[in-house]
């Protein structure tokens, strides 16, 4: 395999232009590359905004496919058919019990718990990565994976007729491991936490002419995270909201939806306005957190010890970046238990009928956590987004949501039951007002 297709004559239309070190400003063409060699900073994807300008305006990404790539413009490929599986425009949902319940006027759920194909806002970078992949002329694909990486990478590589071969921690939850099995893609399970899978995977990146969408193709991967930021602005009616909760795992979700927002900004889609960034990690595996806390600018890394583990990263890559959004934002970071996690998980499920996995019910948990710690204002309009689906994780809530009723097919049976059950709600009811 080579990438001759790499100096293939751009269209007119292609409005990425280079890749950029973090640090230093240093340029790089547009190959798989990831890390400076100069300043040893993450690359990402540099723009041509007039260009932007130009060719965007809102009529014309309203009258565009009802999938991220209603945002083309913004994103790093130059295909004019880019591998689209209806990934993206998930709900925006109106919160009305959950709000109330937190004391809020203004919540809205960002929903990619239903996202296409897989369940999870890692659709979005994969169908990104994945078409740039092929443009690079790359023919096998992989990634190292804390679950719903693999799922997208493996489900989106069979939709694309690529190769694939995934690497996971052997750990993982059952539910990830068979929604990745399922498309018949290499899996190896590795015998470690998910930053030894991905130093591993570093390694063979080198050895191999592979494309890892989060290693040597995280550039443009990274990239379509920002079309969470786009669609929140489009579907509150190309406004920006006041405040912001996501979960941080390595980071770049939560930098992507900033950075989405300001490409929004620059090319005149949407006001200017200063959105607070809060961001959301569990205890067990807290590094950005605890250097928000003690005012540190630089990551410590950590072990994992989480059943979150969708975002159980603890060396994350974009973690000093998390750190200068928040605090320049007025933001927060804040961590919660595990226990909190299950509360989570069930408060937004039991409110607004969203079941969401571990990453969600921390995200959930946090939000709760900053509303009672007077640090999110009632009137603010606030975007929780939730990334994942909970039936990835049933194994996080086993235990915890009670077990059906079991009855004999006559009606005295089901009588008995359901006095039974109205007995223990009025226990617990009373338990909650003591």
């Amino acid at each position: 395999m080579t990438q001759a297709t790499q100096t293939q004559t751009k269209t007119q239309t292609t409005t990425f232009t280079h890749l950029v070190s973090k640090e230093g400003g240093v340029k790089y063409p547009l190959k798989a590359l990831h890390v400076c060699e100069e300043t040893f900073s993450p690359l990402e994807v540099a723009y041509d905004y007039d260009a932007i300008r130009a060719q965007v305006s809102r009529e014309i990404i309203e009258a565009g496919p009802n999938s991220i790539w209603r945002y083309k413009v913004f994103l790093p490929v130059e295909s004019e058919n880019p591998i689209d599986v209806g990934t993206g425009m998930t709900p925006l949902v109106k919160s009305k019990r959950l709000a109330r319940r937190l004391g809020l006027k203004d919540l809205h759920i960002k929903n990619d718990a239903v996202n296409m194909p897989t369940l999870s806002f890692k659709d979005r970078v994969v169908s990104v990565a994945l078409t740039r992949a092929k443009e690079l002329g790359f023919t096998t694909v992989s990634c190292a994976s804390t679950g719903n990486l693999a799922n997208s990478t493996a489900a989106i590589a069979a939709h694309a007729g690529l190769d694939c071969c995934v690497f996971i921690p052997a750990d993982l939850e059952t539910g990830k491991v068979l929604g990745t099995l399922i498309y018949n893609p290499t899996v190896m399970a590795v015998k470690g936490n998910y930053d030894q899978v991905n130093r591993l995977c570093c390694e063979i990146s080198n050895s191999y002419e592979w494309g890892f969408v989060n290693i040597n193709l995280r550039p443009y991967y990274s990239e379509g995270s920002k079309t969470l930021g786009f669609e929140v602005a489009e579907q509150l009616g190309w406004k920006l909201p006041d405040h912001v909760v996501a979960p941080l795992a390595s980071g770049s979700l939560y930098t992507k939806i900033y950075k989405g927002f300001q490409e929004f900004i620059k090319t005149g889609l949407v006001e200017d306005k200063l959105v607070r960034f809060s961001g959301a990690q569990a205890e067990g595996c807290s590094p950005i957190a605890t250097a928000f806390k003690e005012g540190r600018d630089f990551i410590t890394p950590v072990k994992p010890n989480t059943i979150a583990k969708s975002i159980a990263i603890g060396n994350p890559a974009d973690g000093c970046y998390s750190l200068d959004i928040a605090r320049k934002t007025n933001g927060n970071i804040e961590s919660v238990t595990d226990a909190e996690i299950v509360e989570g998980i069930k408060l937004l499920a039991e409110t607004e009928g969203i079941f969401t996995e571990t990453a969600g019910g921390t995200t959930i948990a946090v939000l709760k956590k900053l509303v009672e710690a007077g640090k999110i204002e009632p009137e603010e309009t606030t975007v929780v987004y939730i990334t994942g689906n909970g039936l990835k994780t049933q194994e996080a809530v086993q235990g915890y949501i009670g077990e059906p009723l079991t009855i004999e097919p006559k009606l005295d049976s089901f009588e008995r039951a359901l006095e039974r059950s109205r007995t223990l709600e009025r226990l617990e009811w009373q338990q909650v007002l003591v």
